[in-house]
């Protein structure tokens, strides 16, 4: 059998006997307001100060933190982060190293191709590939995805991965698990106009992260 409730409370002020389901006393006009409001308001402060310390622990901008040789065809040569060289940046270009929160980022080198006679782009397009390396500077795995962690853009428009390209172009795609302290260096290939101005390409080291990496190709 239910448990009835009572009819009477006393006023949390005033300790005067009121009806049970009075939020405001009739003796002391002081409303009856319980804990809850308090266990919410302690919830959202948690909430906020969680946020703001994950805030100020990972920084959501890349910083320059070096650059390859200027021969980018016989691989990225390791360089020191040089605190006069680190400086935020929005974009960055072929050679450029960029870090974020333990993961360096390089566009390495790319390349443009008309394809073969058995594999060609869609008619005014070419076929553009990309080398990037990611080196993994953190404690965890990292897993790198060609068609999840990547997106691009030529001229402002999005471009759809492509594995024809990649057929024109001799190396390793750029899918797989990087353990942490190793690296990953691969191609990843997209269609794009002939006549293109830009390619924009967009990294993030994780599918559920705020964190990316910008890289730009002009011509």
């Amino acid at each position: 059998m239910p448990k009835e409730k009572p009819e009477t409370k006393f006023c949390r002020h005033c300790k005067t006997e009121i009806p049970y389901g009075a939020r405001v006393c009739p003796n002391c006009r002081k409303k009856q307001g319980g804990v809850m409001k308090w266990v919410i308001i302690a919830i959202v402060l948690i909430c906020i100060i969680g946020a703001a310390a994950k805030g100020g622990n990972d920084s959501n901008e890349p910083s320059k933190v070096g650059d390859t040789s200027a021969d980018a065809t016989s691989g990225s040569i390791e360089t020191q982060p040089d605190p006069k060289e680190d400086q935020k940046e929005t974009v960055f270009r072929k050679g450029e190293i960029a870090e974020l929160n333990g993961v360096q980022v390089t566009l390495l080198d790319y390349k443009e191709s008309s394809g073969s006679e058995w594999n060609k782009p869609t008619e005014g397009n070419i076929f553009l590939m990309v080398e990037f390396e990611i080196a993994n500077n953190t404690d965890k795995e990292l897993s790198i995805s060609s068609m999840m962690s990547f997106d691009a853009y030529a001229d402002d428009y999005a471009l759809n991965y492509s594995l024809s390209a990649l057929v024109e172009k001799e190396g390793n795609q750029l899918d797989g698990t990087v353990a942490a302290g190793k690296k990953l260096k691969g191609w990843i290939g997209w269609e794009v106009p002939k006549d293109y101005k830009n390619v924009e390409i967009h990294f993030t080291d994780n599918v559920w992260s705020n964190n990316k990496f910008v890289f730009l190709i002009e011509k």
